[in-house]
């Protein structure tokens, strides 16, 4: 009972002590504000799960996570390197970079916008159970099957954002344009690309978690004897729940850090935005 009253007590403190930070609006609260947040939940989780008891195999506290975190540094190591930088980052890279190639390729010519945008809408539509399973067969165990399910999953988001962006510019800025006697690639270069750069940059942060949650779940199907989805897979039928606890840490961690990046460049590449500047 002691653990829960601390718990709760800890997690009104915290409230309370946000509400008053909140009503602040300086740059410094906003930072601190969730990592209050997350502090107090931290602790309410703990005080619960201590305070009733609660079996290991059912959920187990974040004291219990952490140290099997820092115990498995090296196991949690390999399949970090296994899932995310052989899996995610070049099935990323392909999936984002085929998906804007083919937007402008759609742009430019009718003839595609007509025939490749329904093929589009029917790859959204795929389940990732679907089509896990058949990448794993006709690419194999490794990463490259994995890397080809990232493909499919961060495809479509970032083709229809690339779409929707290529037409954020007005019709007089491109009637302008003309004006100037510029042609098809000056007028993407200087005016399309750079006021559809909101929404690709938008499409990329949305791909960052699709690609993520693709090659972990695509793990389940067949892998080496490493990953992050292998391990979660394995480990739950060991009914040894701190350690899938502990992985499903790293891939928020490494998902949060992945945003933060893409969020980070598009604050530097958009700068003069509206959305960045407010």
């Amino acid at each position: 009972m002691m653990w829960i009253v601390l718990a709760l007590g800890l997690w009104v403190g915290g409230w309370a002590l946000n509400v008053w930070l909140a009503r602040r609006n300086t740059g410094t609260a906003a930072l601190v504000v969730p990592v209050i947040f997350g502090v107090a939940l931290l602790f309410l989780w703990e005080g619960l799960v201590r305070g009733l008891d609660v079996p290991l195999v059912i959920l187990p506290a974040p004291s219990a996570i952490w140290t099997t975190l820092t115990a498995s540094i090296p196991t949690l190591w390999a399949d970090f390197v296994q899932t995310v930088l052989k899996s995610v980052v070049p099935g990323y890279i392909m999936g984002c970079g085929t998906a804007f190639l083919t937007a402008i390729a759609i742009d430019r010519s009718p003839f595609l916008q007509r025939g490749l945008l329904p093929i589009g809408n029917l790859a959204a539509a795929l389940p990732i159970i679907g089509i896990a399973p058949i990448m794993v067969m006709w690419f194999g165990f490794d990463w490259q099957s994995k890397a080809a399910v990232v493909v499919v999953m961060c495809f479509f988001p970032m083709l229809v954002n690339t779409m929707e962006g290529l037409q954020a510019s007005e019709k007089m800025q491109r009637d302008l344009m003309r004006t100037y006697a510029a042609g098809y690639g000056q007028t993407l270069l200087k005016l399309r690309l750079p006021a559809a750069a909101p929404f690709i940059f938008n499409g990329l942060k949305i791909c960052t978690t699709l690609a993520l949650i693709g090659a972990i779940v695509a793990e389940f199907f067949g892998t080496p004897i490493v990953g992050m989805g292998f391990r979660i897979s394995t480990e739950i039928g060991r009914m040894a729940l701190d350690m899938v606890w502990a992985e499903i840490a790293v891939a928020a961690l490494t998902g949060s850090l992945f945003y933060g990046l893409i969020a980070l460049a598009e604050r530097a590449v958009t700068f003069w935005h509206p959305s960045i500047r407010i």
